[in-house]
């Protein structure tokens, strides 16, 4: 099984990229409950705000107009999820996660915890709550693509059961880098 440090072990042949062979996998964590109190929600209009002033804080997520989370909000196949904190008065959106479905595959867009309430599990609430809705939509595999020099990211989603299939050169700008791309089989 590939893990976070195999992500690189693929290749390339003659400028073509080739996945690996990659085992059987499922989705998994292997880390504890949330440290904050907090719940999982479906974004609303009115939280595109709070969204994009998350991004905006966030260099590594993908850089999205407000326009584009309405859109996507209101397309069949998306689902936008926010995390929002009870403690806060009034409650406060401390992430999200974007994801698109097309048929039985779906793909992580878009995903961002502001900065202070990072790495107290409300990632991986927001990806669990994903994939069991995308789980009652018929979706059987998850994809996304992460920046190759997103260590932490990529051992998260390595943590969760995605794997490694290919790499795509210079995919990202402002700095041209490789995008990983992952996969995780989400099937009960």
């Amino acid at each position: 099984m590939l893990g976070a440090r195999d992500w690189g072990k693929h290749e390339t042949r003659n400028s073509k990229l080739v996945r690996p062979v990659v085992p059987s996998f499922e989705f998994r964590f292997r880390h504890p409950a949330p440290k904050c109190a907090m719940k999982v929600r479906a974004f609303a209009g009115d939280d595109v705000a709070a969204v994009y002033a998350i991004q905006l804080k966030c260099p590594q997520a993908a850089q999205w107009r407000q326009e584009d989370y309405l859109h996507l909000a209101g397309d069949p196949g998306g689902t936008i999820l926010v995390a929002e904190l009870e403690d806060a008065n009034p409650p406060a959106i401390a992430g999200f996660a974007v994801f698109h479905r097309v048929m039985d595959e779906a793909e992580l867009r878009n995903i961002a915890i502001t900065p202070s309430h990072q790495r107290k599990g409300i990632a991986r609430s927001l990806l669990e709550t994903g994939i069991r809705t995308l789980r009652e939509s018929g979706v059987r595999q998850l994809f996304l693509e992460v920046r190759a020099s997103n260590h932490p990211a990529v051992a998260f989603y390595a943590s969760a059961g995605f794997q490694l299939l290919y790499t795509r050169h210079d995919y990202y700008q402002n700095p041209v880098e490789d995008a990983l791309v992952m996969v995780c089989d989400i099937t009960p």
